[in-house]
């Protein structure tokens, strides 16, 4: 055991993040999303909330500092209807979490897909909502 670390990160979590280097990028997929046929680094954190994973995240990941983007959204599907409340819990969290986020930027749905295949790894989550998924961008402890 070890202090002052959410014991919703896994061990293996834990070892993801400190492996990635600045630039490197990390998805948490909701419970739809296709994490396994995205990337082969996939960490299971089924039967937890992407919002409670974020703010774990955010204690121990710093933002990329220099990049616009260091937050990404997949925006919804045109024409969708679906209600995305979760989105404002995350940029509260977002903005608690780490100085160095702006504001979340939306990219479709298959440019998410891209991503996630560069991606370092993928958290898939046991998250219900729709449209929760996250890519974050890892800055530099300074």
């Amino acid at each position: 055991m070890l202090k002052n670390i959410p014991s919703i990160l896994s061990p293996e979590l834990l070892k993801v993040l400190m492996e990635m280097g600045h630039g490197d990028e990390l998805v948490i997929g909701d419970g739809n999303y296709p994490a396994a046929s995205m990337n082969d680094r996939v960490i299971r954190l089924d039967g937890h909330d992407v919002p409670s994973i974020l703010k774990a995240i955010l204690q121990l990941f710093p933002l990329d500092t220099y990049a616009a983007d260091n937050a990404v959204l997949m925006e919804k599907v045109p024409g969708d209807t679906v209600g995305t409340p979760i989105w404002a819990e995350y940029e509260k969290i977002a903005k608690q979490g780490d100085p160095a986020f702006k504001a979340f930027t939306f990219i479709d749905r298959y440019a998410f897909y891209e991503r996630s295949k560069h991606a370092y790894a993928i958290v898939a989550t046991g998250e219900k909502a729709l449209y929760a998924n996250v890519l974050l961008k890892k800055g530099v402890v300074v």
